[in-house]
């Protein structure tokens, strides 16, 4: 019989509640589930037919036994909770960010393979269909040597979105942590993950957001924008994180002889003209991928030098997960590949805390944003 493994998720809110799906999508079994919260934690897990429901992770860990842990919180809160799994030898299925900075993924990462447990980091837009479409015509040579490539997106978020973990740095916030993760690891999927090097700068343009009680789960925090904001009770909190970003990479890759150039712009807070995209640029042609993480409809443009809308080759329509939503698609294949790879299947390389750790200390590097050169004084 395939050994049916344990797992324990910690969180329960919108990313919680995906993972567990999506484990039990891959044949394991969710044995308990842990949030800061009794109520809303025995809640979730009665709602989705987990049988253990608690607040204290260390007794969760020695009660449950999982072999896996699933990490589905704000990443402010993930250091702590995967050490102790880690030291326990659970294998650790983790959400970006994986950590709040490069010191303690880098650290994370050094004990899981000291440990050897196996980790999957969850930068997991790689798995939309349209990017693994773009990624097989760039393998097969579509584009020739991919030369650049260009990531843009604006997502006009509401600037009264209620104050929360999304504000702070040291709760994992800001959208470097929770957007450049996923098209940094769309991008080294398709071109090459060997990132040589980067420059970027950061902007915090919110600034402050109302701070609003009852805020849980993160999918619904629109819904508790107050109604009015010059209410002189409204108590706000004051953003540290950058809401804004551009970031310049190098990428070698296998398919070219000279490193591929990559442009990362977001807006957070501004509105978009034309559609959010993601572009490679090759020597004999390009493929355009509409929205902000590729996931619409490719475009290729060729010999013919003109833009042509591919359909979906039909093996990749057919592996994609009968679940709604692209972020929780993303997770079964994810957990799929995770949980065969502990099983012993051979499976395609997956992003883990290699790779969560190596983000983590980019986004470092960018916040610092000193790669600036001074011209106010050339004549």
């Amino acid at each position: 019989m395939t050994e049916k493994f344990k797992v324990l998720v910690y969180g329960t809110g919108f990313a919680g509640t995906g993972h567990a799906e999506a484990f039990r999508a891959a044949g394991a079994e969710v044995v308990g589930m842990v949030g800061r919260n009794k109520a809303v934690v025995e809640e979730v897990a009665q709602k989705l037919g987990i049988p253990y429901a608690g607040t204290d992770w260390a007794a969760a860990l020695e009660t449950c036994a999982p072999d896996i842990v699933s990490i589905a919180t704000p990443g402010g809160a993930h250091y702590d909770p995967i050490k102790l799994a880690i030291a326990q030898g659970c294998h650790v299925f983790c959400d970006k960010p994986m950590t709040t900075s490069g010191s303690t993924a880098r650290e994370l990462h050094a004990l899981a393979q000291d440990k050897g447990v196996k980790t999957a980091f969850a930068a997991s837009f790689r798995y939309t269909a349209s990017v693994q479409h773009a990624r097989r015509l760039v393998a097969e040579g579509a584009i020739g040597e991919p030369t650049e490539v260009e990531c843009i997106s604006h997502f006009n978020l509401e600037r009264e979105i209620p104050f929360g973990w999304s504000h702070r740095v040291e709760d994992g916030g800001g959208r470097l942590n929770n957007n450049f993760t996923h098209t940094l690891s769309i991008v080294t999927a398709v071109v090459g993950d060997r990132i040589t090097r980067i420059a970027g700068d950061v902007r915090d343009d919110l600034l402050r957001a109302p701070i609003v009680e009852g805020v849980h789960n993160f999918a619904t925090r629109r819904d508790f924008i107050p109604r009015v904001l010059d209410d002189p009770k409204l108590q706000w909190g004051d953003s540290n994180v950058e809401w804004s970003y551009t970031v310049m990479a190098q990428i070698d890759s296998g398919l070219a002889e000279r490193p591929v150039s990559v442009l990362f712009k977001h807006g957070g807070l501004v509105p978009r003209f034309h559609e959010d995209h993601i572009v490679f640029y090759g020597t004999k042609g390009a493929i355009y991928l509409e929205g902000h993480y590729g996931s619409g409809q490719l475009h290729f443009y060729g010999e013919d030098k003109t833009w042509t809308a591919l359909p979906l080759p039909d093996d990749i329509a057919a592996a994609i997960p009968d679940v709604a939503g692209e972020t929780e698609q993303c997770w079964h294949v994810l957990a799929r590949d995770f949980v065969g790879d502990i099983r012993g299947d051979v499976v395609d390389p997956y992003p883990t805390f290699a790779e969560g750790s190596q983000y983590q200390q980019i986004i470092d590097l960018i916040r610092t944003s000193d790669t600036w050169a001074d011209v106010s004084e050339l004549t």
